[in-house]
């Protein structure tokens, strides 16, 4: 099961990073950002118990920040949403 929770993980990482290379989404649009939250924090709980601290930083690291983006586009979604 952990398998596959890793592999989702980095599936979900991997295909939004493809489609901003291909430029076929925008790094700031939730539709990159999503995914790096989601995939990021699996990866970052999987870690965790494994014990693979290193995997831990990276991928917490990445998911706090990801998840930080989202906060971010949503309250800028929202605000313009009321103007």
């Amino acid at each position: 099961m952990e398998q596959i929770v890793q592999i989702l993980g980095a599936l979900a990482i991997l295909a939004a990073f493809v489609l901003v290379q291909w430029h076929v989404i925008d790094p700031g649009s939730l539709r990159y950002l999503v995914p790096n939250l989601v995939g990021s924090t699996a990866l970052a709980i999987d870690a965790y118990f494994g014990a693979q601290w290193g995997f831990v930083l990276l991928e917490g690291v990445w998911a706090i920040v990801s998840a930080a983006a989202v906060a971010r586009e949503v309250l800028r979604g929202r605000s313009h949403a009321q103007n």
